[in-house]
């Protein structure tokens, strides 16, 4: 299964995959807090916050999902403001009912502008500051379709106002992912394997 590889602004971004304990803990509770209280709004429960306990909860079991998933999901915080972005890189496989799910999406999904990485080629970028429904946050997601899997990066953003502010980070954190395949020896003629450790 392939895995995915990005290289983070360390000034702007704190990496939740693989910061366990505590290290990343206080960046990942505020970010799991944020998204639960905007998953709260998108249900039509405005005036309830994201629980602190459970926040703090899937703050600790965050970073070991995380490590099962070896290599294919990747999440980020942003540095300054933790309640302000969330990113989130993985890859799945393309398998029929995915390229199906797809196909399905609301119409607003089809707003999407071509979006070029210099390691994944040509994708496409769905930008929506303002959804249709008011209750979800702004979000961007950034996807490739490689033939044989989907890599998509998705930053969910908790202040509509500032969402335009950080677009630009959004955009160059998306353009250092990419994807990296196990082969065997031998699976492939001219192919060194390197560990990536």
């Amino acid at each position: 299964m392939p895995r995915l590889h990005a290289d983070a602004d360390e000034h702007l971004w704190v990496p939740v995959t693989g910061s366990l304990g505590f290290r990343g803990r206080r960046h990942r509770k505020a970010a799991i807090r944020m998204l639960l209280t905007q998953a709260n709004r998108a249900a039509g429960a405005d005036d309830r916050p994201g629980s602190g306990f459970l926040a703090w909860a899937m703050s600790q079991a965050a970073p070991l999902l995380m490590k099962r998933a070896n290599g294919r999901v990747l999440v980020w915080v942003w540095k300054s403001d933790p309640d302000l972005l969330v990113a989130m890189a993985q890859v799945q496989e393309a398998t029929a009912q995915a390229r199906a799910a797809r196909a399905m999406m609301p119409m607003e999904y089809d707003d999407t502008e071509s979006f070029r990485s210099p390691f994944l080629g040509m994708g496409e970028k769905l930008a929506m500051p303002l959804p249709p429904d008011p209750r979800p946050p702004p979000f961007a997601t950034y996807t490739w379709d490689t033939g044989s899997h989907f890599v998509t990066v998705t930053c969910v953003c908790g202040d509509r106002e500032r969402f335009g502010t950080v677009m630009g980070s959004m955009d160059d954190l998306a353009r250092t992912v990419r994807v990296a395949d196990d082969l065997t020896v031998g699976e492939s003629a001219g192919v060194l394997r390197i560990d990536p450790a």
